[in-house]
């Protein structure tokens, strides 16, 4: 094979040296195809080797300008170091480095997981002006660089559509599960009454609604993740729901395919902001890979989902009393609920799954290294 001897280097701020995207999937994909591959993450951990990949660990960013103005050229100055075939990066704070690997005339690829611009300011309460104003400067800069890099990687269509414009070397590498890394035998598995939400825990990922939701009957909550703030712990502590949350914290991949096994359904309900609309969460495909019922927001391309393999119940996630009557319907219906869960397991095995991406990425590299 003729990537045999080529040497891939992925570089982060952001992500941990265990993402699943970046690591598992990816690094993990290439790894197992013949390239030698590199993952350079700004952690503050020890150099490891997994897999026969080697991890370089630097310096993890003291703070934010930290993170935008001096990882970056650490991040470029050990991957010039490591002389690889190819770069690939995953965090907008790395385009400078990007750019300065390219100067070097150096093969380089820019994997977008997010639509910066509209993602950015989800949180923030700024004037719409200014928004616009920073959406469209972003929008700019993003494009500028989009042009001299070697290849573009997206994770979503939406953002695909955007960067095929300016970059004809656009690949849209889905964040699809791995196909049976959860997957579940449904005959040893005994659901009890409860539903989950796996993943980082946010306002605008509608915890607040989940919690009130539960004050409309007697199921449980599992969540499995880090809340973003103790001060949204504790407001969400204080909801009279509260009493019906199995709080697990950070979760293992282990520990998440327990807690999907015995729960009736997997709650993804973003609220309706820009970087939502269009979407694809990975523990969407996740819940759908352990054959689990969705319960999700009612956007359009979520809809489609569930209208094409009838997985799940759409609803209006800034209603806790619309959500509570979802977990009803699946807590009343078990035998509808299977179903569905069958269903959207079908669906992971025959189109969204990381088998079929991976040959994307794999296309990709073929042809700007060969």
């Amino acid at each position: 094979m003729s990537n045999l001897k080529k040497t891939i280097c992925h570089l982060t701020t952001v992500h941990p040296r265990n993402d699943i995207r970046i690591f598992l999937k990816e690094c993990t994909s290439l790894m197992r195809n013949g390239y030698k591959v590199n993952l350079v993450v700004a952690d503050g951990k020890e150099d490891d080797h997994i897999e026969d990949i080697s991890i370089h660990g630097l310096e993890k960013p003291k703070n934010k300008l930290s993170r935008v103005f001096v990882t970056p050229f650490k991040i470029a100055r050990k991957a010039l170091e490591l002389d690889a075939d190819l770069y690939h990066f995953h965090d907008p704070e790395l385009i400078i480095a990007g750019l300065f690997l390219r100067l070097k005339g150096r093969k380089v690829i820019y994997d977008i997981h997010e639509d910066l611009p509209r993602q950015l300011f989800v949180q923030k309460n700024k004037l719409w002006i200014k928004r616009k104003t920073m959406e469209f400067i972003l929008d700019i800069y993003e494009d500028f660089a989009a042009k001299r890099f070697t290849g573009i990687v997206t994770a979503t269509p939406h953002i695909g559509k955007r960067f095929k414009k300016i970059n004809k070397r656009t690949e849209i590498v889905n964040n699809f599960p791995i196909k049976d890394e959860l997957s579940l035998n449904e005959a040893n598995v005994a659901k009890e009454n409860q539903v989950c939400y796996v993943g980082g825990i946010i306002r605008v990922r509608g915890i607040i609604e989940m919690v009130k939701a539960l004050e409309y009957g007697d199921t449980k909550l599992n969540i499995c993740g880090k809340f973003s703030t103790p001060e949204l712990k504790e407001e969400t502590m204080k909801l009279k729901g509260w009493s019906n949350v199995i709080d697990h914290g950070f979760s293992t991949r282990e520990e998440v395919s327990q807690v999907m096994g015995i729960s009736m359904a997997g709650l993804v309900l973003f609220k309706a902001l820009p970087n939502h609309i269009n979407a694809q969460p990975n523990k969407l495909f996740e819940y759908m890979s352990a054959s689990l019922p969705i319960i999700m927001s009612n956007f359009e391309y979520w809809k489609e989902i569930v209208d094409r393999f009838d997985c799940g119940i759409c609803v209006d996630p800034e209603n806790p009393e619309e959500i509570a009557g979802a977990i009803k319907k699946i807590k009343d219906n078990p035998e509808q609920a299977r179903e569905m869960g069958r269903n959207a397991r079908r669906a992971v095995e025959e189109v969204y799954n990381w088998n079929v991406e991976e040959k994307k990425l794999l296309g990709l590299y073929a042809s700007i290294l060969n």
